[in-house]
């Protein structure tokens, strides 16, 4: 088993499914007075480091036999292809007003900035707008290619990368995003983009492999 420090509630699920398993996930809730979503996250946890082995239409239950997997060695075959998001792009020549605007309807903390061609040519980050806004009355006057951070400085990945590549290269620089790129010769064109959130999405995915 991996050596890890459970909660409270991890060890109290450990021990209902080593005396009780196979059991339902919704039994377990009901065992413990909690709702099915309340322990879910425990539940992959527990399932992702080998504690627990998951069968659909049985249940939970212990596992001294299978030779434990970390969330690593899941996430080895998972590729950004099948993670990445749609990417937020800008212009170039748009205004840092505009930006902030677009970033703001559109949900996200990073937008891309491409050229005429629709490639690649900088990044903004929500740290890049606010420190050009504060004190700045003139926005719409500032074009984001003043501020934005260029190449050869731009860090990203491509579709066949594995999640882990990214995850490494967004830890490495403190980001939040990475643009998903395809080399066109002349340059690089954004196709998507992998955030944390998609690499929270990989990591529920694999419990979800395992649902009840």
């Amino acid at each position: 088993m991996i050596h890890m420090e459970l909660n409270k509630r991890q060890t109290e699920i450990l021990e209902i499914v080593k005396i009780d398993g196979p059991i339902t996930g919704e039994q377990i809730a009901e065992r413990l007075k909690l709702a099915r979503a309340t322990i879910r996250p425990d539940l992959a946890i527990l399932t992702m480091a080998g504690y627990l082995d998951a069968r659909p239409r049985v249940g939970y239950f212990f596992s001294g036999k299978k030779p434990t997997q970390s969330v690593a060695d899941s996430m080895v075959g998972m590729k950004v292809r099948d993670f990445q998001s749609i990417p937020v792009v800008v212009s170039e020549d748009s205004s840092v007003y505009d930006a902030i605007t677009h970033m703001f309807l559109e949900d996200v903390g990073t937008l891309f900035v491409v050229n005429r061609s629709s490639l690649l040519t900088g990044v903004l980050s929500r740290k890049d707008l606010l420190r050009t806004s504060l004190g700045n009355t003139e926005l719409e006057k500032i074009p984001v290619h003043v501020i934005m951070t260029r190449m050869p400085n731009i860090t990203y990945c491509e579709k066949q990368d594995t999640l882990l590549f990214a995850a490494k290269k967004m830890i490495e620089k403190q980001i939040d995003a990475l643009p998903v790129v395809e080399d066109r010769g002349e340059g690089l064109e954004v196709v998507g983009r992998i955030t944390k959130t998609n690499i929270t999405a990989a990591f529920l995915s694999l419990a979800d492999d395992h649902e009840l």
